[in-house]
């Protein structure tokens, strides 16, 4: 990608109409994918963001026991914890006709977070590689999935790196993560960024141009089709 980027931006005039828009298109490539091989591969972001978009996703009417999900990313926390993205999958997207689907979370009990991905990128080895659809999120900081600018170990967005899943430890982050690997999520079929709000818009917009280096460049610069950028004030 060129260092000014222009990606492909989808612009609502509320959380809301980008929650059912978005959630339509996801449905339609998981329903495409489900024509072409008989299932399709998902991968979900937690954090506050998506809720409305996840609510809106579990009501579309397409075979979800043919649809596997997973996490994008996921901290290190038990899954009764508020801060798990497994609980929110669950809460929100697995209900009424979604609960059909199959999930496979990120995060299982382990002595700690890099058995916990060794644990992890073996339970996804198996699944129907590459992910037809992912949707990204992004921080204030810049970091999407959990690629984050203070991580320790970069190993996680080593573009040639072959596993699925890697810890990771950043300061900023809080809790250890564990995430998706780039190569894993730039692979995928569709890739969506769904941000919410002018702070974010911004810090978009400096990784974009090259004004900073933001993980989040990452995505836009490895995807195998161009990024869709879904974002409401």
């Amino acid at each position: 990608m060129a260092p000014d980027a222009h990606p492909d931006w989808h612009v609502f005039p509320t959380p809301e109409a980008l929650a059912e828009d978005l959630a339509g298109t996801v449905a339609a490539r998981l329903a495409e994918a489900i024509a072409q091989r008989g299932q399709a591969f998902l991968a979900l972001s937690g954090g506050t963001t998506p809720k409305r978009f996840l609510e809106a996703l579990s009501t579309r009417v397409i075979d979800w026991s043919r649809v596997i999900v997973t996490l994008v990313d996921e901290r290190f926390v038990p899954e009764d914890s508020p801060r798990s993205n497994a609980a929110l999958v669950r809460e929100t997207l697995l209900t009424g006709k979604a609960a059909a689907a199959r999930f496979v979370p990120l995060c299982q009990p382990a002595a700690d977070v890099e058995t916990a991905a060794e644990h992890a990128d073996e339970t996804l080895a198996p699944l129907p590689w590459p992910l037809d659809v992912v949707v990204l999120g992004m921080g204030t900081d810049g970091h999407t999935a959990s690629f984050f600018p203070d991580a320790t170990d970069q190993s996680a967005v080593n573009p040639d790196n072959p596993a699925s899943v890697a810890a990771v430890h950043s300061p900023s982050a809080g809790e250890p993560r564990l995430t998706l690997t780039l190569p894993r999520i730039a692979q995928a079929g569709f890739v969506a960024l769904h941000i919410e709000g002018p702070a974010k818009r911004t810090v978009l917009q400096q990784a974009l141009t090259g004004e900073a280096k933001l993980p989040i460049r990452l995505a836009f610069d490895h995807a195998r089709n161009p990024v869709q950028v879904y974002w409401a004030p």
